[in-house]
């Protein structure tokens, strides 16, 4: 029996995803890496001194390092990107189900981060380290229109991919719609909205939370904002009035953890 289209797409979809790799770049981002054991490493280049430097990471794994001249640097990186002499290709990490990541540890009341299509990879690693900062279970994203794991990403997150579950989502809605059936109050933040965020977190109470926040100018999507359980925006005391996603994100935890 012949398969359906859309099964075929969908396995195509599954082992092309299964096949890519990535480089992360910078000694911190390749350290981090290189101690992870939940890391699939591939290969690994660096120079001499950064070779010194990265020894004991470089001991821990099964990998054998390819000594390059950092000025003439074989890896496929971007223009302008900072090595410090370290490159490492991997594969993106599988943290798992959704539900399995969001369940709360004993004794502790969870958050999650969900990101609505921001595609800028500095915004996403910023708020990678600040969700690890304050604890966030995940940071939830969908696979399209949102930021990959790339170094660019590693770099800025400065180690918290290796350890900050990052989930990217068929469809950020439903995955809200599951968070909503474990027990999270969905909160969306937009800088119109009539609540302040303590003000919804005051009514909320010491109940799972998921912040979801949007890209800077289109903000939240309208499906994403009707599956909001609230709106709630940042009180602002300049004229400006607006944080960019990654600091709103910080603020947001800040705000949540602290009820």
């Amino acid at each position: 029996m012949k398969k359906p289209k859309w099964v075929i797409e969908k396995e195509q979809s599954r082992r092309a995803s299964a096949a890519e790799t990535f480089w992360l770049f910078g000694l911190h981002a390749v350290r981090d890496a290189l101690v992870n054991p939940a890391r699939k490493k591939l290969r690994l280049v660096v120079s001499k001194n950064a070779h010194d430097k990265l020894a004991d990471a470089i001991a821990l794994c099964d990998l054998e390092p390819e000594i390059a001249d950092p000025r003439k640097f074989p890896v496929p990186l971007d223009p302008g990107s900072v090595h410090q002499g370290a490159a490492l290709e991997v594969k993106a990490l599988d943290w798992g189900p959704l539900q399995d990541v969001a369940l709360a540890a004993e004794g502790q009341v969870p958050v999650v981060v969900m990101l609505d299509r921001v595609s800028d990879p500095h915004n996403v690693g910023a708020v990678l380290r600040s969700a690890e900062v304050f604890g966030a279970r995940a940071v939830i994203a969908p696979a399209r229109y949102s930021a990959p794991e790339t170094g660019a990403l590693a770099k800025t997150a400065s180690g918290a991919l290796e350890r900050q579950p990052y989930l990217r989502v068929r469809n950020l809605a439903d995955s809200m719609k599951v968070l909503s059936d474990m027990g999270y109050v969905l909160v969306g933040l937009a800088g119109e909205a009539d609540l302040a965020l303590a003000d919804v977190l005051e009514q909320v109470g010491s109940r799972p939370v998921a912040l979801v926040l949007g890209a800077e100018g289109p903000g939240l999507r309208q499906r994403t904002r009707e599956t909001c359980d609230h709106l709630a925006r940042i009180p602002a005391m300049g004229e400006f009035g607006s944080l960019n996603v990654s600091n709103a994100a910080a603020v947001s935890l800040y705000a949540v953890t602290n009820r």
